[in-house]
């Protein structure tokens, strides 16, 4: 099925945070190094994206400029450039830019208004209207599910970069630090101010930290699961962690194996279970999870279970299922990869139960292949 790419947000910044400085020339933050790391990142992409204001300000090319990785992407059955993408409200772009007449493929995202004004320049390019106003999940779908692209790395400007990670839609950051200090005021900053997921106490998750020449790679991951039925990269994250987890489970013929995890609302990991854990038989994944927590834990209000299976409805083994052990914990969301089918209980709706009491369900199918690979030997019998 196919799903959101990997959105993966790329820059250069000074220690104080700056993209670059006001001068009329475009401060270089990186070495050639990093130049040349930044172009193994564009050959591994399906697609690299810059805002209006990136165009306009830089006038960049957006090329892999390797001819041995542009050769070993060919040789792979890829386009020899990634697709160039864009993004812009008005449609008011320069139809003389570099990133229009170098590369491969281009596509820019606009509003209906913008639309009337780019195909009006006779661009190169596809132009994809998305309404009246643009907006990032409508852009993120359409490169997935139409464009199929899997990787996507975004090159700026901050003001994109801040919309992507205030909304819960980057996977990754890669932050090359730069060993300058800039401290202009009026100069670009990386991030712009307000609210980000989880607040100020949301902490991402270190992925590499590396020195490049003289600039420091600094790679991370946010982690704050989504609100209600709103997806976040994150959600993504630690379902398939939870998918994992299922991997661990001691074979059965007469029970699933589950793995789950329980996030708190900044993204910090509370449990984590597996099905028949500890040598249990019985034990089930959210059980064995919820089990390791306090039942007065404040953190479980605001917590999202993550479950390679819908948690059950029904069962023989204890006197309560995982969906009411949920419930009774106090938590409010649970994330899924696939309904429970009729082999041990039939009809069941561990989901129903929830969402009667108010939790919010979010089932991510993408991930059902994932969480049915160590039960296939059930499903298929």
């Amino acid at each position: 099925m196919p799903q959101p790419p990997h959105v993966l947000l790329s820059a250069a910044v000074s220690l104080d945070g700056f993209l670059d400085d006001t001068g009329p020339e475009r401060l270089l933050l990186s070495n050639p190094a990093d130049f040349d790391r930044v172009d193994e990142v564009r050959a591994a992409s399906d697609a690299i994206l810059v805002g209006a204001g990136t165009l306009r300000a830089d006038n960049p090319r957006l090329l892999v400029n390797s001819p041995e990785r542009r050769a070993a992407r060919v040789a792979a059955g890829l386009p020899e450039y990634p697709l160039k993408v864009t993004v812009t409200a008005s449609g008011d772009l320069d139809p003389t830019a570099r990133f229009w007449h170098t590369g491969g493929e281009k596509v820019a995202y606009t509003t209906d208004r913008g639309a009337e004004r780019l195909r009006g320049l006779g661009l190169p390019a596809d132009v994809v209207s998305l309404g009246p106003g643009l907006e990032w999940r409508a852009v993120l779908d359409h490169l997935g599910t139409v464009r199929g692209v899997r990787r996507l790395m975004v090159e700026g400007g901050g003001r994109i970069h801040t919309q992507l990670l205030r909304q819960g839609l980057a996977d990754e950051l890669q932050l090359a630090v730069a060993p300058l200090l800039v401290g202009e005021a009026d100069a670009p900053r990386m991030f712009g101010t307000g609210p980000y997921p989880g607040g100020p106490r949301g902490r991402l998750r270190l992925l590499e930290s590396r020195p490049v020449g003289d600039v420091v790679l600094l790679r991370y991951a946010p982690t704050v699961p989504g609100a209600g039925a709103e997806v976040s990269a994150a959600d993504r994250h630690w379902l398939a962690l939870a998918c994992e987890l299922a991997d661990r489970c001691p074979p059965s013929r007469t029970a699933f194996s589950v793995g789950a995890v329980v996030v708190a609302a900044d993204g910090t990991e509370l449990a984590r279970g597996h099905s028949r854990e500890g040598g249990d038989p019985v034990v089930h994944a959210e059980e064995a999870a919820l089990a390791k927590l306090g039942p007065a834990d404040p953190r479980l209000a605001g917590a999202t279970v993550y479950s390679s299976l819908e948690p059950c409805a029904r069962r023989a083994s204890r006197p309560a299922p995982c969906a009411r052990l949920i419930l009774d914990a106090g938590v409010r969301r649970v994330v899924t990869a696939w309904r429970e089918p009729d082999t041990f209980v039939v009809d069941a709706d561990g989901s129903g139960l929830l969402a009667a009491a108010g939790a919010d369900v979010v089932v991510l199918p993408e991930y059902e292949d994932r969480a049915t690979a160590p039960n296939r030997h059930l499903l298929d019998a």
